[in-house]
């Protein structure tokens, strides 16, 4: 089994919800029960993925997902692809300068660098400071305003490098969007992140016309909680040599069968216009 790691960029808002209320939100997104960020369950875009593929090629669907219904001992066999769920690794933030920042902290970069197997030192911010490489768009008057915090800001070559690593992933041979990343991010404390991934999502109010009288029908309101447009997650996949009896194909005869680049649709609200995602596959975990 070889690791691998992928990327998720939404281009629209992402609701991976968890289908219960909790508090104000009655569709909050799906968090990790330890650190509370923001993540899409693996079982999600495995889903999306099968069906993905299965329009293209069924047979090697079948190889990599396993048999959708089981007859018989005969069609009992598991799916050569292992897919993990996607962690926060960048949020798109309002900032009074600039318009946005993608902003991470040092706790998901060390999560990450494992993953991707970059061996590069983690940046340390100091308290109510942003990291940022030279010609950062988001500062203004000494500072960098994120929704109403304001922090100090410090160039880094450390934050730097990180915004070209990802930025070479996320936006691959487009030089000028690459530059405009560049420019745009931020390396905070882990503790000023971690309160924005809990207040700065997108968070929208829904209401359900009465077709009878055109108003909104009696009780129909309620909020629903997104990763805004612009989030990037990452996780990892694995691929085993196949298990299907008919084609004993190896991981890495199966690894051509995973696309490079693909646009998926992600999680629910499908019909009003959420989870468009770019997919990204490749990179030794």
């Amino acid at each position: 089994m070889n690791p691998k790691i992928y990327h998720l960029q939404a281009l629209s808002a992402l609701h991976c919800g968890i289908g219960q209320s909790a508090g104000v939100v009655d569709l909050p997104i799906a968090r990790d029960k330890a650190t509370n960020l923001p993540l899409v369950p693996g079982s999600s875009l495995r889903g999306v993925l099968r069906e993905e593929l299965t329009a293209e090629d069924e047979a090697s669907a079948k190889i990599l997902f396993g048999p959708k219904g089981i007859s018989g001992a005969s069609d009992a066999y598991a799916g050569a692809l292992a897919l993990g769920d996607a962690h926060l690794l960048l949020l798109p933030v309002r900032a009074l300068a600039g318009i946005m920042a993608y902003a991470t902290c040092p706790f998901i970069l060390q999560r990450y660098a494992k993953d991707a197997g970059v061996e590069e030192k983690i940046p340390q911010p100091g308290n109510n400071t942003a990291l940022c490489a030279a010609g950062n768009v988001n500062v203004i008057d000494n500072k960098v305003v994120l929704e109403e915090l304001d922090l100090n800001w410090q160039q880094s070559d450390g934050a730097a490098f990180w915004a070209k690593e990802i930025a070479s992933t996320i936006y691959a041979g487009d030089d000028d969007a690459q530059q405009d990343f560049t420019q745009r991010f931020l390396i905070l404390p882990d503790s000023v992140f971690a309160f924005l991934a809990d207040t700065a999502t997108e968070i929208r109010a829904r209401i359900a016309i009465d077709q009878n009288t055109g108003v909104v029908a009696k009780g129909a309101l309620w909020y629903e909680e997104n990763l805004p447009a612009e989030t990037v997650l990452w996780g990892i996949y694995a691929l085993s040599d196949s298990r299907h009896k008919g084609d004993k194909l190896s991981a890495e005869e199966l690894q051509p069968l995973i696309p490079a680049k693909a646009l998926l649709q992600l999680g629910g609200k499908a019909g009003v216009g959420r989870g468009l995602v770019n997919f990204f596959s490749g990179g030794a975990a």
